[in-house]
C-alpha cells in the first residue's frame, strides 16, 4: 500500500512538472458535432427511426482536440492549422478560446473546415456525416501563410518560455493541412524543437523528421510495415478501410496476398500466448524489412477493402491475409511487440507507442524492452478523442524528461479516465491528479489535515470556483453504509471535507466503551476512500467551530428527518450554505456490527435488525423478528 502511494506521488510530481510547458500543435483541425436525439417510432416511408433533436454540442477535433488536451493537462498550447472561413470554423475558434489554446489558425477562404457530425439516440451513434474534402489542397498562398504562422508561433512560444525550445506535435490525418512543402519545412526545422511527437495515418510521408515519439494505431503501424515489405516483393500489399482507421479497432497485420507464392504470412509462432508478455518470441520475418529504399509511401490501387472474421484474430481482405498462422491465444499486442524495433527503424523515432484501442497500448524505446499498458473496454461513442488525450500526455511527459515507463503510464491513464461518457474526450490536469490520489491545485496537501491547514485549503479551492461539502461523524467501524453516504455527499460538490470526532469526543457521546477503533485508524480508512478529499479531527462535541472555519457550501447530515431539525442548520445557513440530509441505509449499523462481534465472542445471538443513519446512530425497526 505504501509503495503504491509513493508511486502515485511520483507520477503526480511529473504531472506538476510539465505545467506551463510550451507545445506547438500543427495539423488537421476539425470540428466534432454531437447531435443528441430521441426516437420512439419508425417513419412510414422506410424502416428508419424518426428523430427529435434535443441537444447539440460542438467540440474541437483532430489536431485541435490534441491542443485542447495539452492545455487542459496544464501545458501552454498553440495551434497552427488551416481553418475554413465558415460557420464551422467560427465554432472551432470558440472551442479553442474556451479551452485556453492560443489560436494561431490560418483562415482559408473557399476551403471548408472539416466536420464530423454524429447523430445519436439513446447514446447510440446512428450515423456520422463527414464534410471536408482531403483533395481540396491548399493553394500556394495558403501554404505560404501557413508556413509564416508556423514560424511566428515557434518564435512566440520560445519567447514566452524565455528561450526554451518548444515541443512540437504533428497531427496528420490526411485532410490536406500538411502538404509536402509544410512537411519539408518541418523536417528542415527539426532542430528548433526539443521534443517532437508524430501522429500520422501515413507514417511513410514523414521519413526524415526523426520524431521523439510516434503513436500509430495498430492498422497504421501495419500499413507502414506492409508498404516497406511491398518494395521488396511485388506480390505483397495491404488493403485497408477507406474510413478513418482511428474510428474503431482494426485487426490488420502483415501477410501475403492470396495466391502469392514464396512469401509466408507474418504471424506469431504457434506456442505463444498471453497479451503483451515481454520476452515472447518474435514472429518469423516473412519478408525482408530493411530501411525503405524507394517508393512514395502512397496507397496502392485497391487499398480500400477489408473483411473481418469473427474470431478477432484473423483478417482476410483483397490482397492480404492477416495472422493466418497465428497460434491460439496470440493477440495484437504480441504481434506489435515483435515489430517494435522495425517500426522504430522505419520511422526514425526514439519511441514507438502502438495503440490498440480498448486493449491499451504497446510501447518500445531504445532499450528494446516492450511495455504493455491496458485500458477498460467502453462503448465506441465514449472513446472519441481518447487517442488525442494519450498523445498529449505522452508528449508532455517526454518533454518533461520523464522516463519512458512513466510517460507510458501517464498517457494510458489520461486516455482511460476520459472515456466515462459520450462525447469528444478531454483529460483535465485535475482529473489526472485526482486519479493519482492528488487533488488538483491542492495536490501538495495530504488528505489528513489540521484545522489551521484546512482553512487555507478551502480558501484556495473556493477561489478556484470549487464548492465545498462538509460532513462529520464518529465513523467508529467503517461499513458500506458509510461509504455509500460519503459517495452521495461527494456528488453534491467539488470537495468533500470529513470531520471526525476524537476519541475523547466519542467517549462523551457514545459511552466509555467507545470508540472500538482509535482515531488514527478511523481517519486512515476514511482518507483511503476516493470520494474523500480531506479528513480533519475535532475535539469538541459539536463541529460548529470547524463549520465556521470551512463555511461549507453544502452541509450534509445523515437521517430521514428534515434539514430544519439538524442542530447545525441555523449556523450553516447564516454562513451562506445549504443543509442536506441523506436517508437511512437499511440493515447497516456500527452498533449492530459491534454487538454481533461481541455476541459471537460470548456465544449469544445478537439483537434484532436495526436501521442506521450514515453516522452510526441506530434506530430499531419495529415489527421485525430478532
Amino acid at each position: 500500500m505504501a509503495g503504491a502511494a509513493a508511486e502515485e506521488r511520483r507520477l503526480a510530481t511529473v504531472v506538476e512538472s510539465w505545467l506551463g510547458r510550451p507545445v506547438l500543435v500543427i495539423g488537421d483541425a476539425m470540428l466534432d458535432e454531437w447531435r443528441f436525439a430521441e426516437s420512439d417510432r419508425l417513419c412510414r416511408e422506410a424502416p428508419a427511426p424518426v428523430l427529435t433533436l434535443r441537444r447539440r454540442i460542438s467540440a474541437a477535433g483532430g489536431a485541435a482536440n490534441t491542443a485542447v488536451n495539452v492545455a487542459a493537462l496544464g501545458g501552454r498550447a498553440v495551434l497552427v492549422a488551416p481553418v475554413g472561413a465558415d460557420v464551422a470554423g467560427d465554432e472551432l475558434h470558440d472551442c479553442l478560446d474556451r479551452a485556453g489554446v492560443w489560436d494561431r489558425t490560418v483562415a482559408q477562404p473557399g476551403r471548408h473546415t472539416p466536420v464530423k457530425r454524429r447523430m445519436l439516440a439513446g447514446n447510440q451513434i446512428l450515423l456520422r456525416e463527414d464534410s471536408g474534402d482531403p483533395d481540396d489542397a491548399l493553394d500556394a498562398d495558403g501554404v505560404q501563410r501557413l508556413l509564416t504562422a508556423l514560424d511566428c508561433a515557434t518564435e512566440e512560444l520560445r519567447a514566452a518560455a524565455r528561450g526554451e525550445a518548444p515541443t512540437l506535435v504533428v497531427c496528420d490525418y490526411g485532410l490536406g493541412a500538411l502538404p509536402a512543402p509544410v512537411r519539408a519545412w518541418l523536417v528542415a526545422a527539426r532542430d528548433r524543437y526539443a521534443t517532437i511527437a508524430l501522429d500520422a495515418h501515413d507514417l511513410a510521408d514523414w521519413r526524415g523528421l526523426a520524431p521523439t515519439v510516434v503513436t500509430p494505431s495498430f492498422a497504421e503501424a501495419t500499413r507502414l510495415l506492409a508498404r516497406a515489405a511491398s518494395r521488396t516483393d511485388s506480390h505483397l500489399h495491404l488493403d485497408h478501410p477507406a474510413a478513418d482507421p482511428a474510428d474503431g479497432p482494426s485487426e490488420l497485420s502483415v501477410g501475403t496476398a492470396p495466391g502469392a507464392a514464396g512469401v509466408p504470412a507474418v504471424s506469431a509462432p504457434a506456442g505463444v500466448s498471453g497479451a503483451g508478455a515481454s520476452g515472447a518470441a518474435p514472429p518469423p520475418a516473412g519478408v525482408p524489412l530493411g530501411r525503405p529504399t524507394g517508393g512514395t509511401g502512397e496507397p496502392t490501387p485497391g487499398e480500400d477493402r477489408v473483411a473481418m472474421t469473427g474470431d478477432g484474430l484473423s483478417v482476410t481482405g483483397t490482397g492480404v491475409t492477416v495472422s493466418a498462422l497465428a497460434g491460439e491465444g496470440v493477440d495484437r499486442a504480441v504481434l506489435a511487440e515483435a515489430r517494435l524495433a522495425e517500426l522504430r527503424a522505419h520511422t526514425g523515432a526514439d519511441v514507438v507507442a502502438v495503440t490498440l484501442d480498448t486493449e491499451g497500448a504497446v510501447v518500445g524505446g531504445a532499450d528494446g524492452t516492450p511495455r504493455r499498458s491496458h485500458s477498460t473496454p467502453v462503448p465506441a461513442s465514449h472513446a472519441v478523442g481518447a487517442g488525442d488525450a494519450y498523445l498529449a500526455a505522452m508528449t508532455l511527459a517526454l518533454a518533461a524528461d520523464a522516463p519512458l515507463p512513466t510517460a507510458a503510464q501517464l498517457a494510458q491513464l489520461a486516455a482511460t479516465i476520459t472515456v466515462s461518457d459520450t462525447g469528444t474526450c478531454v483529460c483535465r490536469r485535475e482529473d489526472l491528479l485526482y486519479a493519482l490520489g492528488a487533488r488538483g491545485d491542492d495536490a501538495g496537501h495530504p488528505v489528513l489535515v489540521a484545522p489551521d491547514e484546512l482553512a487555507a485549503i478551502v480558501e484556495t479551492q473556493r477561489g478556484a470556483g470549487r464548492s465545498v461539502v462538509f460532513t462529520n461523524g464518529c465513523f467508529d467501524v467503517l461499513h458500506p453504509g458509510h461509504v455509500r453516504y460519503l459517495e452521495q455527499a461527494r456528488a453534491l460538490g467539488d470537495l468533500l471535507v470529513v470531520a471526525v470526532n476524537s476519541d475523547g469526543s466519542v467517549r462523551r457521546l457514545k459511552g466509555p466503551d467507545r470508540p472500538v477503533n482509535p482515531v488514527e485508524d478511523r481517519v486512515a480508512l476514511l482518507a483511503a476512500l476516493a470520494c474523500v478529499d480531506h479528513v480533519v479531527i475535532f475535539e469538541e462535541d459539536s463541529p460548529a467551530g470547524l463549520i465556521e472555519v470551512v463555511r461549507p457550501d453544502v452541509y450534509v447530515k445523515g437521517g430521514d428527518y428534515p434539514p430544519e431539525m439538524v442542530p447545525e442548520a441555523p449556523l450553516v445557513r447564516r454562513l451562506g450554505g445549504q443543509v442536506r440530509t441523506l436517508g437511512y441505509v437499511p440493515d447497516r449499523s456500527t452498533s449492530a456490527i459491534i454487538d454481533r462481534i461481541r455476541a459471537h465472542g460470548h456465544g449469544t445471538a445478537p439483537a434484532g435488525p436495526e436501521q442506521v443513519d450514515a453516522h452510526g446512530s441506530t434506530v430499531s425497526v419495529p415489527g421485525r423478528p430478532a
